[in-house]
């Protein structure tokens, strides 16, 4: 791999700077040229003060004409300036008897700052600035001045320090930073060179109008987010080939298993979960490894198509084992599958953290002796201890949940020389090129149909001053016939968050509805007493069910029609959309409220108005994408996946495509490359010595 060039070999960063850099994850000279800057300043000209307009960013130049400190509810110091077209005050909260003493009548500055209306005139506040010396005026910025993103303790003159020295060894050469991309796919784009790339970004020319950096849209920014998507999908495909080119056991069921389920069910497959019953059936029956990731909007049947596959591989003579996030969720599979396979012969196991003693003991034995077909469990599956007879295939339930290791340390349990299959599900669903990115080692499914029957959900905002009149209402529809659930963010009381405690909730609730029989769920029961109060609320003994958002998957009660959700603000799109979800599984018309908090920021209106206006995940995936990134919708910020350092993969989406296709040609003519392009951009962060 090439050589890296020591922080220390700048001047300015010693240890402590040293430190700081790495806590942006800048390790050598050639991270800090990957380090670009948020936005621009333009420097490069002197603007007349009276030209100045509230907003205006602008470097003005002139002389004190006033120095004085300002008294007040704050602490102030106050500078008149002025250069004969003009005047303007500049305004310092924070200050130094140095400086008081040095910004003195007569001096000549020049300044950088954003105008503002202040209570007599316009207003710079602790704006940048250096003393001129008339005897030797001082030219402008050649450049545009970049801001780069920062950490405590860096300011911006020591990052421009910093990026000028490294853009300097970069231009003599001095610099282990070879051009990586082969000629005739820069020349097919019309790409700059990496070193041009890099000289634009962080000092481009004063000609450059701000909108057109601001948009992003550039050649150098195009040319350096195509390699660092091009570097991704060369990492994601490398996994992916190391996965093919090991063996996994072919699953060749003789689909009397399935069969019976399928004609015991009171419904038929909609079309997409056929079709993708059939695209796992036939990854199941090859000798390589199944990687596929099904995803698809919430109440799809996702999980009768999971179940069918690990049919599939029981009847093969293999287990199967369904992994999922959370115990309240294992735990409802658990319930659900039973109801469909105990009739077939097959009893569900279940494994997680809080299984002891006797009980662990004996189905950690039922698992390494094959008896247990099929189990369930949270990440306690892939602890060391347990051990299957012959597993087959592996199934995780809300992927985003877990990491790559995570879930690639289930494929640890298959036999010597074969691993298990592989299934991930994921109720988040993302556009297709944005997946093929995020998981470029795994085949994709969609699942991108509802079944019959199901009747959209009606959602309405309410402002929490309107609390009794939704009591009211769950009152109605519960006296009615029907049920419902009331979900609280949080279980204990918080000041700061102001969300109601749900066992206060739930107190409060059966105050007000002495005739409601109310439950309450949350993470903290232990497993029986969930169960209990679940299988109470399924046979609709318990009217309200009073929750935290550990019912948020999993739940399914056709006859609750009504949810509540205090404190909306608080929770993503995606989380509030799966929360819905609970709902509207029946055939009766069915309403979400949302119990907000005012006032509310622009972000957490958007997000309500977005589950007012539609019911469609795919929809509702693409506008949480818009408002908090890839990143966190992925959930796969921990394992540095969709970390990217230039490219954001929502803007940025149009060069997936090509990305992908060069990512092929790389690793067939121009592997060397492929490698040091990998190192360079994506470095250790998979670590592929364990998958």
């Amino acid at each position: 791999m090439d050589k890296k060039t020591p922080l220390n070999s700048l001047r300015g960063v010693g240890p402590k700077n040293a430190q700081r850099l790495g806590k942006l994850g800048l390790q050598c000279v050639e991270d800090v040229l990957f380090h670009l800057p948020l936005r621009y300043q333009d420097r490069t000209r002197v603007v007349p003060i009276g030209c100045l307009r509230a907003g205006d960013q602008a470097a003005i130049e002139g002389v004190i004409e006033l120095a004085q400190i300002r008294l007040g509810r704050r602490r102030s110091l106050l500078v008149q300036f002025t250069d004969g077209t003009g005047s303007i005050l500049l305004r310092f909260f924070h200050f130094t008897s140095a400086q008081r003493n040095a910004l003195q009548p007569g001096v000549r500055l020049r300044c950088f700052g954003e105008a503002r209306n202040g209570p007599a005139s316009l207003e710079l506040v602790h704006p940048d600035y250096r003393r001129l010396d008339e005897r030797a005026p001082q030219a402008v910025e050649e450049n545009l001045t970049p801001v780069y993103p920062s950490t405590e303790g860096l300011h911006q003159l020591a990052w421009r320090d910093i990026t000028g020295q490294a853009l300097g060894l970069l231009q003599r050469d001095e610099l282990s930073l070879p051009e990586l991309i082969p000629s005739e796919f820069l020349a097919a784009q019309g790409f700059p060179s990496l070193k041009e790339a890099l000289l634009f970004m962080h000092r481009p020319p004063p000609d450059v109008p701000m909108s057109t950096l601001d948009e992003g849209n550039i050649p150098a920014r195009n040319r350096l987010v195509f390699e660092e998507l091009l570097a991704h999908q060369l990492s994601l495909r490398l996994l992916r080939r190391k996965q093919r080119g090991k063996s996994a056991p072919p699953l060749r069921g003789d689909g009397r298993l399935q069969q019976r389920l399928l004609s015991r069910l009171p419904f038929a497959l909609t079309q997409a979960q056929q079709r993708v019953v059939e695209e796992i059936a036939a990854d199941l029956v090859s000798n390589h490894p199944m990687l596929r990731l099904v995803q698809g909007d919430v109440g799809c049947g996702k999980t009768l198509v999971a179940v069918i596959a690990a049919l599939q591989a029981i009847e093969a003579g293999f287990q199967a084992a369904l992994m999922a996030p959370t115990e309240l969720l294992a735990e409802q599979h658990v319930r659900n599958l039973s109801g469909w396979l105990v009739p077939l012969g097959v009893e569900p196991g279940y494994l997680s953290s809080r299984s002891k003693g006797t009980a662990r003991r004996e189905q950690l034995a039922r698992l390494a002796g094959g008896e247990c077909r099929l189990v369930v469990g949270t990440h306690a599956l892939f602890q060391e201890e347990v051990a299957f007879h012959a597993l087959g295939l592996v199934i995780i339930d809300e992927q985003h949940r877990f990491g790559v290791h995570q879930r690639l340390a289930l494929h640890e349990k298959g036999r010597a020389a074969e691993l298990p299959h592989q299934l991930v599900m994921t109720a988040t669903p993302i556009p297709r090129t944005l997946a093929m990115t995020a998981y470029a080692d795994l085949d994709l499914s969609v699942i991108d149909e509802l079944p019959p029957g199901r009747t959209p959900v009606r959602t309405v905002a309410l402002p929490d001053n309107r609390r009794d009149e939704v009591v009211a209402r769950v009152a109605k529809a519960c006296l009615g016939g029907r049920q419902a659930y009331w979900v609280c963010t949080l279980i204990e009381e918080s000041e700061a968050l102001q969300c109601q405690a749900a066992e206060e909730t739930a107190a409060g609730l059966a105050l007000a509805l002495p005739e409601l029989c109310i439950g309450l769920v949350h993470g903290r029961l232990k497993a029986v007493e969930k169960e209990a109060v679940m299988a109470r609320f399924k046979a609709g003994e318990v009217h309200l069910l009073v929750a935290t958002t550990v019912i948020e998957v999993g739940v399914d009660v056709p006859n609750a029609s009504l949810m509540i959700i205090e404190n909306p603000e608080r929770l993503g799109l995606a989380q509030l959309h799966q929360l819905r979800g609970r709902v509207g599984r029946g055939s009766v018309e069915s309403h979400c409220l949302l119990l907000y908090h005012s006032p509310l920021g622009e972000n957490a209106r958007t997000r309500l108005e977005v589950m007012r206006e539609t019911n469609d995940g795919f929809v509702v995936a693409r506008k949480d994408l818009e408002l908090r990134g890839p990143g966190e919708v992925l959930g796969t910020r921990q394992t540095g996946l969709a970390q990217m350092r230039i490219a954001d993969l929502l803007r940025d989406q149009a060069w997936i495509p090509l990305a992908q296709a060069a990512a092929d040609r790389l690793l067939d003519q121009y592997p060397e490359q492929a490698g040091r392009l990998i190192d360079r951009w994506v470095g250790n962060r998979l670590d592929y010595g364990r998958v």
